[in-house]
C-alpha cells in the first residue's frame, strides 16, 4: 500500500533529537527569530532536505511537534520558526481564554511583513548554523528546500511561494524566495478580504509544487466561515502541480496538533496519521524525487489509504 519498503505510518524509523536557538537580525533592530530544529540521529544518514515551518496566529515553534518529529524522523531537517508579535506572546499572561484573545488581536501590516521577512532571514542563515554545528548540518541538503506552514503560518507560505501581499504602502508586492522547492499549506488562506485583485491574478503568480490541507470542519477561527472560503486559493494557484486534501470532520488546530479549545475529537489520531503519512509522500516525492512515492501520491495508493476519512485530488498543468 505505502511507498517506502517496510512503511509503517506509526513507526518513526530514526530517534530525533532538537536544538534550539535564536536568531538575531541586526539588520532589522535586532528583531530575534526563534527556532528550534528537528533532526534524525543517524549517522549514516546523507544529504538531509530541509523543511521550513511557520506557525499560526498565537502559536510557537513548538507547535505541530507531532508532524515535525515523524517527518525528521524519516529522514528530514525540519526547522520551526516562531515569529515575534504574531506568537504566544498575544495572549500569554493576559486574562481570558487565549482563543479569545487571539481572535481580538490587532495584527498589524508590519507584524505580517516582519514574519515574511523571518523566513528568507532564517534560510541567510542556515549554511552558518550547518557549519557550528556539524551534527547536523553534515546532513543537510540545503539546495532541497520545502517550506510549510499553518494558518497564518500556510499565508507565510502562500507568500512564500510567490503570492503578492501589500506592503507598508498598500502596494502589492511579491517576496517569495526561489530556494523554495515546493511547500505545503496546512489550512490555507484566502486574501481577498486586502484586496480587490481577481484570484486568477492574486494567486496566479504562485510557482512551485504545493499541497494544500484543510477539512470539512476548518472554520476561520476569526470570522466563523466554513472551510469553503479558502478554496479560492487553491483553484486559481497557478502551481505546476498541486494536490488537495480534505479530511472528513477535519477542524483547523488538527494540524498544529490541538483541537480547537483542547475539546476531544473522535477523529484526532486518524487525522494526525493522514496529515503525517501525506505529508511525507509529498515530501519524498518532490524533495528527493522519489519516483515510488510520486506514484503513490498521484495514482490509487492515496486513496486507497484515506478509505473515507479523506478526499485527496492532484492537478497539474
Amino acid at each position: 500500500m505505502f511507498w517506502r519498503p517496510d512503511f509503517d505510518p506509526h513507526h518513526e524509523p530514526h530517534k530525533v533529537l532538537i536544538h534550539k536557538g535564536d536568531f538575531v537580525d541586526e539588520s532589522r533592530a535586532g528583531r530575534i527569530v526563534p527556532f528550534k530544529v528537528y533532526y534524525p540521529v543517524a549517522h549514516s544518514l546523507e544529504n538531509l532536505p530541509v523543511i521550513i515551518w511557520s506557525h499560526g496566529l498565537g502559536g510557537s515553534r513548538d507547535g505541530a511537534a507531532f508532524l515535525a518529529r515523524y517527518i525528521a524522523s524519516h529522514g528530514y531537517v525540519v526547522v520551526n520558526v516562531q515569529h515575534v508579535g504574531t506568537d504566544t506572546s498575544i495572549w500569554e499572561g493576559k486574562l481570558g481564554h487565549p482563543w479569545d484573545i487571539i481572535r481580538a488581536a490587532d495584527v498589524s501590516r508590519q507584524d505580517s511583513l516582519d514574519r515574511f521577512n523571518d523566513v528568507p532571514f532564517v534560510l541567510d542563515q542556515l549554511p552558518g548554523f550547518a557549519q557550528e554545528h556539524p551534527d547536523i548540518g553534515a546532513h543537510m541538503d540545503l539546495d532541497q528546500i520545502g517550506m510549510s506552514g499553518h494558518s497564518f503560518g500556510a499565508l507565510t507560505t502562500q507568500v512564500m511561494a510567490g503570492q503578492p501581499f501589500p506592503d507598508k504602502n498598500e502596494n502589492l508586492a511579491v517576496m517569495g524566495d526561489e530556494r523554495f522547492k515546493c511547500g505545503i499549506l496546512y489550512s490555507f488562506v484566502p486574501m481577498m478580504h486586502l484586496t480587490a485583485m481577481p484570484g486568477k491574478d492574486l494567486y496566479g503568480p504562485i510557482n512551485i509544487p504545493l499541497f494544500f490541507m484543510t477539512g470539512t470542519a476548518d472554520d476561520s477561527p476569526t470570522s466563523g466561515q466554513d472551510y469553503h472560503y479558502r478554496m479560492p486559493v487553491y483553484e486559481h494557484a497557478g502551481c505546476p502541480e498541486k494536490h488537495l486534501l480534505l479530511l472528513d470532520e477535519g477542524d483547523h488546530m488538527v494540524f498544529a496538533g490541538s483541537r480547537g479549545k483542547l475539546a476531544v475529537h473522535p477523529k484526532r489520531k486518524i487525522h494526525e496519521d493522514i496529515i503525517k503519512v501525506t505529508s511525507l509522500a509529498f515530501w519524498d516525492a518532490y524533495l528527493r524525487n522519489d519516483e515510488k512515492a510520486m506514484e503513490w501520491l498521484t495514482g490509487e495508493g492515496v486513496s486507497t489509504y484515506l478509505n473515507a476519512e479523506a478526499k485527496h485530488e492532484h492537478r497539474s498543468l
